[in-house]
């Protein structure tokens, strides 16, 4: 997303830059927590022995604020129509989503206890860069294929989309 606001920056940066936050801690009564990824990265993004679930649209938007200051736009809770507004216009979105990118059982749902209270994740959380759109389809770029505008049903991405919070963060391109 910050490539296409001409912020040429790379992703290992931008991975030491966002908060972060453990993947479960004990406090001093010995109470355990998860992590929360609506205020910072979950676990560890560096290594696969460790557990790491990844980041909701807060920290995102914090962090892009860094580089385009006053320009970031948190649409979490908008319409999905807000959302192809943007991209119809030639800026893409960051969206919070699922690897299946349809709408998931609640059975594929827990909630984690932490110190904010209870947030409901997902391990097949995922988050995806939305390009475009027609009418029976969104495209997007994936960061676990080097695909550009990969293709989605719109209906079923949208319900995945909404399932996971309805997130997304985007910028202003003046």
């Amino acid at each position: 997303l910050l490539h296409y606001a001409g912020i040429m920056v790379d992703k290992m940066t931008l991975a030491e830059e966002i908060e972060k936050e453990p993947a479960f801690y004990r406090d001093n009564d010995g109470q355990i927590y998860h992590g929360n990824p609506y205020y910072g990265f979950v676990g560890s993004m560096y290594n696969l022995g460790e557990p790491g679930y990844g980041a909701y649209h807060e920290p995102v938007r914090e962090l892009m604020e860094k580089y385009l200051p006053g320009k970031t736009i948190d649409l979490t809770g908008c319409d999905f129509q807000d959302i192809l507004l943007f991209i119809s216009e030639g800026v893409p979105v960051w969206v919070v989503a699922n690897v299946l990118f349809k709408e998931l059982e609640d059975a594929d749902f827990q909630t984690w206890h932490t110190k904010q209270g209870p947030v409901k994740i997902t391990y097949r959380e995922h988050a995806v860069l939305l390009t475009g759109y027609d009418e029976e389809s969104v495209y997007f770029n994936d960061p676990l294929d080097s695909r550009k505008n990969k293709k989605a049903a719109r209906s079923s991405f949208q319900a995945a989309w909404e399932q996971m919070g309805a997130q997304g963060v985007t910028y202003l391109p003046y």
